[in-house]
């Protein structure tokens, strides 16, 4: 189509494969999954990764899923059909689901553990210009998951539209999809009993939560006593400076008679994300003016006041309307971030929940794969989807973030360039990979060096850890200069560079004759 929507893609589909092959992604469902020796039993771990793929590729349904695994019978052999499909995803019962969270998180441990060998090191955030180093950021929100016909749950939601509300946490330094609760259209935005259960299900995802510093990062809806007074409770007397939390406030008259007692010193100017000067925006500490009781101790309150647009003319209050700005406020308990000199300031506070925004984008790139309609009438078969679009959410992430430390430790320089495919990223100078079609190939490395003539006093050559151009050894040799790959879950003492040029490499059969021609 001209407007470049509706679109499926392929390139990426083996190295999406071959991503979950080897985080052990595959393996492990399949020891939590059904099995059987019958004759044509599907296995249904290689039905939900397959399904989890054609979701990242723009599958939105089920027919859709089983016609584009039809053109990729030469790599991966013959395709799973709808109703088998179905069938997988109807049998994840509430048991099944919570075995899988607990490989999602074990699998997650390790590509976590591959993400720490990429040159730039484990993704940390970056606010006002400050590197949060050692902190994990969990951003939580929930969305309107629209139905065009009668669907178990459906119902009119909070926007007047007809669907679905799904809760989720996603992680900021990684973009994974953490957790995720399907709920019914009429659910509440601030029901505190879905934020603590999302949030529950999304510490456990976190490798490590026992001993991490977690920063939680709610909009409006987590401005509740229930959720604040769970997360105060997280920080037991041997965690006072582990879990910290950002969330939305709802103005009220309260608030604004704190505000009008600020003198106008108090206000200081804004700062960007890079932590230059935001000219026209302030901010001012409202802690201990305002006199509404029963929130926490030690709760910090920061107020931001701008100029009112013209959209947002009709929702400005007579207050706001008298002193001619328009406020917002953030509750939160960081006195200081362990590490981060600054933290503590009114200025850094609020850029840091600004910063929350970026969940929007999660939030439209999962419904990109798989979450813009769910689809079936059945509330099991949707969790089960919604459970395989997370995993396409996991997937992609990993592939753009880490696979290039699961093929090799030793990269020539630390940049990468992106490819045609959304869903894949590769190195310069990097030999014929999946999905480096549609890449533009940059100047070659400087290939391999050549032997100094007869009589030189120079001392041998060795080979440039840049050459690609290598002859291919022998199984029981490794080549000069190389240097060994990862730890591979299915071979630990194993250490060795993945070439993902042949069908057999993710299928480990031979493709057929006919299979074979046709390519």
């Amino acid at each position: 189509m001209a407007d470049g929507k509706r679109l499926i893609g392929h390139a990426g589909a083996v190295l999406l494969r071959r991503c979950a092959d080897r985080t052990g992604l595959t393996q492990a469902l399949a020891k939590v999954l059904p099995s059987s020796t019958a004759a044509g039993w599907r296995e249904r771990a290689g039905v939900l990764v397959q399904l989890a793929i054609a979701i990242t590729l723009g599958a939105a349904n089920l027919s859709e899923a089983e016609q584009l695994q039809l053109h990729h019978r030469p790599l991966f052999g013959s395709a799973a059909s709808d109703s088998t499909a179905r069938r997988t995803l109807s049998a994840l019962d509430e048991a099944t689901l919570i075995k899988i969270a607990k490989v999602r998180a074990r699998v997650r441990r390790q590509v976590w553990s591959l993400l720490r060998l990429r040159p730039g090191g484990f993704p940390w955030l970056v606010v006002a210009g400050k590197r949060l180093t050692g902190w994990i950021v969990i951003d939580i929100d929930a969305t309107i998951i629209t139905a065009a016909s009668k669907k178990a749950g459906a119902a009119v939601t909070f926007k007047k539209t007809f669907g679905f509300h799904p809760l989720a946490a996603w992680c900021a330094n990684t973009t994974e999809s953490l957790a995720m609760c399907l709920r019914p259209g009429n659910a509440g935005a601030n029901t505190v009993a879905d934020h603590i259960a999302v949030l529950t299900d999304a510490l456990v995802q976190i490798p490590g939560s026992s001993a991490a510093k977690i920063l939680i990062r709610v909009d409006g809806a987590g401005a509740t006593h229930g959720l604040l007074e769970h997360l105060e409770a997280l920080n037991t007397t041997r965690r006072t400076v582990r879990y910290r939390y950002t969330v939305g406030w709802k103005i009220t008259e309260d608030d604004e008679k704190a505000i009008a007692k600020l003198p106008e010193s108090a206000w200081e100017t804004s700062v960007h994300q890079d932590g230059s000067l935001q000219e026209g925006y302030f901010i001012a500490e409202l802690t201990g003016l305002n006199t509404r009781e029963g929130w926490p101790e030690g709760m910090r309150l920061i107020v931001r006041r701008v100029k009112p647009t013209r959209r947002h003319l009709k929702k400005l209050t007579a207050f706001e309307k008298k002193t001619g700005w328009r406020y917002c406020i953030t509750a939160t308990n960081i006195r200081h971030m362990w590490g981060i000199a600054g933290s503590g300031h009114s200025q850094f506070l609020d850029v840091l929940h600004r910063s929350h925004a970026g969940v929007e984008d999660r939030v439209r790139t999962n419904k990109a794969m798989g979450l813009d309609n769910l689809p079936s009438a059945s509330w099991e078969v949707n969790c089960g989807w919604m459970l395989a679009a997370n995993l396409a959410s996991d997937l992609d992430a990993w592939v753009r973030g880490c696979w290039p430390c699961t093929t090799s430790r030793a990269w020539p320089t630390p940049s990468r360039r992106p490819c045609a495919s959304a869903s894949t990223t590769c190195r310069p100078a990097s030999p014929i990979t999946p999905a480096a079609d549609g890449c533009v190939s940059t100047r070659p490395g400087p290939g391999r060096k050549r032997s100094p003539p007869a009589g030189s006093d120079s001392p041998p050559s060795r080979l440039s850890p840049d050459s690609r151009a290598l002859p291919r050894q022998g199984p029981g040799r490794r080549r000069s200069g190389s240097t060994p790959g990862p730890w591979s879950p299915a071979h630990p003492r194993r250490h060795a560079t993945a070439r993902l040029e042949r069908p057999e490499d993710i299928t480990g059969e031979l493709p057929s004759r006919s299979a074979t021609e046709s390519r």
